[in-house]
């Protein structure tokens, strides 16, 4: 019993999933001005299933690849601790429940409106991850972009349940996590060529390590960072950011921008591990400031 939960939880991603409902949590209190705490709580259960049901999805269709890489061939479908069927009734399960859940927050208004806009969100996610990000991976390095745009709902998601609205300001939440994932993704894909590429994934613009990739990930640090100083320069009543907020921003996409300047510049394995390390840091310190700027 205990062995099979954590074969359960390896296919959900448990780690991961739990870092997208961070990213989902940040976006309701940047967004919420009256907290409702049974909200939350939907937002909170309900993304974490709905994430892990689209990674469980995930680890099906790349079952058979996942046993060439080192990285992944532990995982429960390749060690053959789940079975197919058991992963996809488990997947499905998680997945329709946490819809269901993030149904209940603002829920649909009128006879045509099948869903709630939190659900509706989840669902797309769902949808872009399984059935575009994860076939094309195999395909093209276009993945990236079509997989950067689920890896951004989830800050838009937060949102989306605080305010019932997407505005403007919940499309600037959203191009901030979009554009990050390409740093990220650059640079987990350059860590991990040779496994990627053993596999038959094509992760890596350009096909190969060098200054292409390295460009590419200034170039969408660049834009990230000016994408996240935007709610400082607008002043926009739904949510501004103060001098003191700017300033941590600044210095903070700086930082970031600095490690993919650093790839450009010596385009090795040690310095795409910088980058990779960065970007983990970076987007959990950027949206906590974010919060800690909404209610000081």
């Amino acid at each position: 019993m205990v062995s099979s939960f954590k074969y359960y939880a390896q296919l959900l991603k448990f780690r991961l999933s739990i870092t997208v409902v961070f990213s989902a949590i940040s976006g309701y209190l940047i967004g919420v001005d009256n907290f409702s705490t049974n909200e939350f709580l939907l937002l909170i259960v309900g993304g974490f299933l709905v994430t892990g049901s689209a990674n469980g999805f995930n680890q099906i269709l790349e079952r058979n690849f996942d046993k060439l890489m080192e990285r992944t061939s532990s995982r429960p479908l390749p060690m053959r601790n789940l079975s197919v069927t058991s992963a996809f009734l488990f997947s499905l399960v998680i997945g329709g429940l946490g819809l269901y859940l993030l149904n209940f927050i603002h829920p649909r208004g009128g006879y045509f409106d099948l869903m709630s806009k939190s659900s509706f969100f989840g669902l797309l996610s769902i949808l872009l991850y399984v059935l575009a990000y994860t076939p094309l991976k195999r395909i093209s390095t276009f993945s990236v972009f079509v997989g950067a745009i689920p890896g951004a709902i989830p800050f838009l998601l937060g949102w989306v349940a605080a305010t019932n609205n997407f505005e403007l300001v919940g499309g600037t939440l959203f191009a901030i996590q979009f554009l990050w994932q390409f740093p990220h993704f650059i640079a987990i894909a350059w860590v991990l060529d040779k496994e990627y590429k053993n596999a038959g994934f094509k992760m890596l613009f350009g096909g190969e390590k060098g200054t292409y990739p390295a460009l590419l990930s200034i170039m969408t640090a660049i834009a990230m960072v000016i994408a996240s100083i935007v709610p400082y320069l607008w002043q926009v009543t739904s949510f501004s950011l103060s001098v003191y907020a700017f300033i941590l921003l600044v210095v903070l996409g700086l930082w970031f921008i600095s490690k993919s300047i650093k790839l450009y510049k010596t385009t090795d394995d040690k310095a795409a591990k910088g980058l990779m390390i960065a970007s983990i840091v970076y987007l959990p310190l950027f949206q906590i400031i974010y919060i800690l700027d909404r209610f000081i």
